[in-house]
């Protein structure tokens, strides 16, 4: 906390006090402070953290604290500096070692030590002329002290004193076996309420201060039935609690222009209350530490500007996580009903869930939506929540550009004039929908996203979206194929958008380039030409830089030039194949030698050589399976005299005969019916 000028630390306390007169806007502070966190207001110590400007940070002689709205009169208030205990600066070895730097140390540690020292200005202490021992510093322990009051034996050490005769109010036995005996006002101090510091509860009376005097003394807080008029922020810190009886336990904020309840650290809980109005009505924030892990249950949220929200804010290590939000309802809000976001540098709100929480217009025009996860990761849920929303509305669940992995499980949703149900923006990534029931007239699922979520029993018309899967087993009785019509001259590249692609080249050649293998496991592509023209259809390959220097399918480019002319490849990661094709090499099979060779039908064209001596090509029957509408061709390629006789098992052979190939280049192409063996050419 370095500042431009070397500030001067004068023997001066770090606290001034002032009884307000309900006029006054400025009170001054003779102390200095590096920057403005480091000065604490209190009304009657109930800490303010907002409603005032801080001015004279840095100045030897101090500064002043301007008030938007005079403190009320008779309540004392306190201007404290209050400092983390902390280093955050460093020398280096063999660094620069600058006076500037070491009288800004100095500074640290003179305010820190007059800190501690105004810390223990209400210590009891010992006389200065009296020896102090460790005996006579030790409070006696807990079992002993328990129930008793404090009092000093003959040596003037502290002892247990039995409370009896030094205390009218009776005692306390709770009813049942192992009850032990309390004093009342143990008994009474275990529930706080805030009619306890005054507050009125009459929706007249401004309860602020009363609340926050309540919090800063006890952790666990009772608001009674009644409605609480507040005019300011109340905040809850690390572990504090604040409970109603329900509906009956009303905050009612004064205006729409600040936040009804904060929480700003960790282990929260606020349940059973009813907050009218607010900006938002609660604010999770990690102001003062980490705000993880706190419990919002059974509240009811009244015509907020929004009703819950969600900040980052500004420190990565002070983050808003793994909070907690159910049986919630969020009525005629005019922004938004529930709001993730971050407004500083700090992380995005993560990990944290949402049950039974409804957000319901009731006709009341709003400029947001009703759940806006606009920043926020790694899966915030929200199961079995409803937004039932004014047709003034964005959408009913806007996942906005800042969110990755957001799951909405049995959303339900509801409104008019075209509003969309769930609204993915560009830039969000990896949103989860399940079970959405979507009565709003407009979009099931507006996507701006470029596909980037995973939809079950969701969305119109298709209710299911499914991204890469992999299955196992599965049984299916209609499937159907993405295709794209593509009727551009030149390059096109094959972005995986889609599996079947009908190319037109009427208008010019067209380059259907692949992706690279590697960048395509598994992946079926099928294009086909349908076009009557000259121009080609050609098919190549992706280098994985932006090129066209891959191999290609089978590794070669290939081309389609007829109409209909086709092609399917399927990319094992490190070559594309061709899998079906009417442009495909035929198969044939060579074979050299003699006696009988059985002709199995596996391909197409089988080229054999008698250059040993005679051999038989024997045909299978031609009513066999495999034999059936087969068209192969047979042909002989040694120059030797030896020749080939083209018979068939248990048959006659090709025309009921057997067919002699005896000249180099000799051949015959036949085809069965099922009953008999047919030349088609012979040469």
């Amino acid at each position: 906390m370095p500042t431009p000028t070397h500030i001067q630390f004068p023997d001066v306390a770090p606290v001034i006090r002032y009884a307000a007169d309900g006029v006054r806007s400025t009170y001054e502070y003779p102390f200095p402070i590096f920057a403005a966190d480091d000065l604490r207001v209190y009304f009657d110590n109930a800490p303010q953290n907002s409603g005032f400007t801080v001015n004279g940070a840095g100045q030897s002689e101090g500064g002043s604290v301007l008030f938007d709205t005079p403190p009320p009169a008779d309540n004392i208030v306190r201007l404290e500096r209050e400092m983390p205990y902390e280093r955050l600066t460093d020398f280096l070895e063999g660094g620069e070692f600058s006076a500037r730097a070491i009288n800004t140390e100095l500074d640290v540690l003179t305010a820190g030590l007059q800190q501690v020292a105004r810390g223990q200005d209400g210590m009891l202490r010992y006389d200065p002329s009296e020896e102090m021992t460790a005996q006579g510093l030790t409070l006696p322990g807990r079992a002993q002290r328990a129930g008793q009051v404090l009092g000093f034996d003959g040596d003037g050490n502290p002892i247990a004193v039995s409370a009896a005769g030094t205390m009218s109010a009776p005692n306390f036995t709770a009813q049942g076996t192992g009850a032990i005996v309390r004093s009342i006002p143990d008994k009474l101090n275990e529930a706080v309420s805030v009619k306890d510091f005054g507050a009125v509860g009459d929706g007249l009376a401004d309860d602020t201060l009363a609340i926050q005097k309540a919090l800063a003394e006890h952790n666990a807080v009772y608001l009674p039935a009644g409605t609480y008029l507040i005019s300011a922020p109340v905040r809850l810190g690390s572990r504090q609690s604040l409970r109603g009886v329900g509906q009956s336990s009303t905050i009612r904020c004064q205006s729409n222009n600040f936040a009804a309840l904060e929480l700003s650290a960790d282990y929260i809980t606020l349940a059973d209350l009813r907050i009218e109005g607010g900006a938002p009505a609660v604010r999770l924030f990690g102001a003062q530490g980490p705000c993880v892990q706190s419990a919002i249950t059974d509240i009811q949220i009244i015509a907020p500007q929004t009703g819950v929200e969600l900040d980052g804010y500004t420190d990565p290590s002070r983050p808003c996580y793994w909070n907690n939000l159910t049986r919630v309802l969020i009525e005629s809000p005019s922004l938004h009903g529930v709001h993730l976001r971050r407004s500083g540098a700090g992380d995005t709100p993560n990990a944290n869930r949402f049950h039974m929480v409804r957000v319901q217009s009731k006709s009341v025009p709003m400029s947001g939506s009703g759940f806006y996860v606009e920043e926020g990761s790694f899966n915030n849920s929200f199961i079995d929540c409803e937004a039932n929303v004014d047709g003034t509305a964005a959408a009913c669940f806007r996942i906005g550009p800042g969110s990755n992995k957001t799951i909405l499980i049995n959303p339900y949703t509801e409104s008019v004039n075209q509003v969309p149900n769930v609204q993915l923006d560009p830039g969000s990534i990896e949103t989860a929908i399940y079970n959405l029931l979507s009565a709003s007239d407009g979009a099931a699922i507006f996507d701006l996203s470029g596909g980037e979520y995973e939809a079950y029993n969701a969305g119109f018309p298709e209710k299911n979206k499914l991204r890469r899967t992999s299955v196992s087993d599965l049984n299916a009785t209609l499937m159907r194929y993405d295709t794209e019509f593509i009727d551009t001259p030149g390059l096109v590249e094959i972005d995986l958008s889609h599996t079947q692609h009908i190319v037109n080249a009427s208008g010019g050649a067209i380059e259907m380039r692949l992706p690279a293998a590697g960048d395509a496991v598994g992946v079926t592509i099928t294009i086909k030409k349908v076009d009557n023209t000259a121009n080609i259809v050609s098919i190549t390959e992706a280098d994985g830089n932006g090129g066209s220097t891959g191999p290609g399918p089978d590794r070669r480019s290939l081309a389609l030039g007829g109409h209909n002319d086709y092609a399917t490849m399927l990319s094992n990661g490190a070559q594309w194949f061709i899998i079906s094709s009417n442009r495909s090499s035929g198969n044939t099979r060579f074979f050299d030698g003699s006696g009988t060779y059985d002709i199995d039908m596996a391909v197409d064209v089988y080229l054999l050589s008698s250059f040993g001596g005679d051999l038989i090509a024997r045909l299978p029957p031609a009513n066999a399976a495999q034999a059936i509408g087969r068209v192969i061709t047979i042909k002989k390629t040694d120059p030797s005299t030896n020749p080939v006789s083209v018979s068939e098992q248990g048959g006659a052979g090709p025309d009921n005969a057997t067919q002699p190939l005896s000249a180099q280049y000799d051949a015959i192409t036949v085809v069965s019916n099922g009953s008999q063996w047919y030349i088609l050419s012979k040469l």
